[in-house]
């Protein structure tokens, strides 16, 4: 008789093969003495694999990676399930409740890795999610979106020269491949540095639901999953990803409004006209043309601008990969926009 798999403890709690349990893990309390946790989704499988974190809204006010992670809780079995997945919809807790990027003291979690726990409350925050769920891991799934007021193209980001990371990327699915080294302070960075491959999905806007980005950030987290074997099934990709040889932000000239004529995901080539920049008492417009071909990844969607402001993230590409993403994100866009 095979023996039995044993249990995975984390914070207090043991959760038994082939069972799912939520886990409250203890973060910080509020100035009024009420408890703030982390809730942790963990599926512990009958056979033993990879564990695998999924976890989003790093910065409180990106909203997509909640979404994929509640609905990626009703497509597991934990009966069925190879290894152990742990899902965190929200780590900072309190940018979230507060509808912020950061957290009460503006630090921005993502720079605050691997924590200490005798640090501020950021520091105390990156420390229980290092030691508690990054060092427990052998694969993470970061979700992002763009900051308020920019939208992201959907796309990956990691070390593509990590044969793992880019496996895992290409699984995913995602239209765009970014290369994209390690950040200082930042929880991919810690997870890194520790050997754990860790990719980060951009896609979509902070504080707003885009369902081509939660729609193929759920089917990118599903196909990993079967890239490592923890569930069955064919990979399903809508198109090729292609890694970007690099990117720019193209920035604006003047002050004024934008009047915008291309869009997120479109190709451009050198001269094309991005957006027109005008006077809001009126005078002659001024146009912002693409410095090279490219597909646009990232824009800003707010139409005032000072000069000098990023308003078009553009990812360039080798030979004839244009073509080839260009084609992807036709199919890729009929799927889930």
């Amino acid at each position: 008789m095979a023996k039995k798999r044993e249990s995975f403890a984390i914070g207090e709690v043991s959760v038994k093969a082939g069972t799912q349990q939520s886990v409250k893990l203890p973060a910080a309390r509020l100035y009024n003495d009420t408890p703030m946790e982390l809730h942790v989704e963990v599926f512990h499988g009958t056979k033993a694999g990879p564990t695998l974190l999924v976890c989003a809204a790093i910065h409180g006010d990106e909203l997509n990676g909640i979404e994929i992670c509640r609905r990626l809780l009703s497509k597991i079995n934990a009966k069925s399930l190879v290894g152990t997945l742990l899902v965190v919809p929200i780590i900072n807790v309190f940018g979230f409740i507060q509808q912020s990027r950061y957290l009460p003291d503006r630090r921005d979690l993502n720079r605050c890795f691997p924590g200490s726990s005798k640090g501020a409350l950021a520091s105390r925050l990156a420390h229980l999610v290092s030691h508690q769920l990054v060092d427990r891991a052998t694969h993470i799934i970061d979700l992002h979106t763009g900051a308020i007021h920019r939208d992201n193209l959907p796309q990956i980001r990691c070390d593509t020269d990590d044969e793992v990371m880019f496996g895992m990327a290409n699984a995913f699915g995602a239209p765009v491949i970014m290369t994209s080294k390690n950040v200082s302070g930042s929880m991919r960075g810690y997870a890194n540095s520790k050997g754990i491959p860790c990719i980060l999905y951009e896609a979509g806007e902070a504080l707003r639901f885009s369902e081509m980005s939660i729609k193929s950030g759920l089917n990118g987290v599903m196909n990993v999953m079967r890239h490592l074997e923890m569930v069955k099934g064919r990979i399903r990709i809508k198109g090729n990803s292609v890694n970007a040889s690099r990117s720019y932000w193209v920035r604006s000239e003047a002050d004024g409004l934008i009047n915008i004529k291309l869009k997120l995901g479109e190709r451009v080539n050198k001269g094309n006209i991005l957006a027109y920049i005008v006077n809001p008492h009126g005078g002659e417009s001024i146009a912002l043309r693409a410095p090279t071909d490219g597909i646009i990844i990232g824009n800003s969607n707010i139409p005032v601008t000072n000069e000098g402001e990023a308003l078009f993230h553009i990812a360039q590409f080798e030979g004839d990969e244009i073509e080839i993403v260009n084609d992807s994100l036709d199919d890729f866009m009929a799927e889930y926009a």
